[in-house]
């Protein structure tokens, strides 16, 4: 049984975020077809936590092999999505110190529970559970579309110079 949504995340205004894909690209680096954040809708410093959407649409660069005729939101897109969010969260508030960007460390506990299709929206919590200054952060994350949570887990992130 998947757990209770980290943050109430119908109480907030998808259409005008406290930041947008501009905003974000000035905090992540994806881009183009790997940029798998929409927008950013809330922040919860106190509690290291934040709700934000990815725009899943009909045009999305895997829609025609994955799977023809049946497209479905790849796994491991749903995992991007989360890292990019825990990522702006980690970079805009330098919750590490180091690095010029947040990469993977790792995953734990992911679990999908539903599939994702082009037309929807899917909306991403997540919240920082541990800090190593200069080594990693811990981030627990779901999604949900339609009022129904289609994945969740943890993820390390790990800070990365050029």
């Amino acid at each position: 049984m998947p757990a209770k949504a980290l943050y109430d995340y119908t109480e907030f205004n998808y259409e005008k975020p406290l930041f947008d894909i501009n905003d974000i690209r000035k905090v992540n680096p994806q881009r183009h077809e790997m940029e798998q954040l929409s927008g950013v809708v809330y922040i919860d410093r106190d509690n290291h936590g934040l709700v934000g959407f990815k725009e899943v649409t009909d045009d999305e660069f895997w829609i025609q092999g994955h799977m023809p005729g049946f497209p479905l939101m790849p796994g491991v897109m749903l995992c991007e999505a989360a890292a990019q969010l825990a990522g702006f969260y980690a970079r805009k508030y330098d919750l590490l110190e180091a690095g010029d960007y947040l990469g993977f460390g790792g995953m734990n506990e992911v679990r999908f529970r539903r599939p994702v299709y082009p037309n929807s929206r899917l909306i991403i919590c997540a919240q920082c559970t541990k800090v190593k200054k200069k080594r990693l952060a811990e981030f627990d994350f779901q999604g949900f579309v339609d009022g129904k949570m289609v994945y969740n887990g943890s993820m390390i992130g790990v800070p990365i110079s050029r």
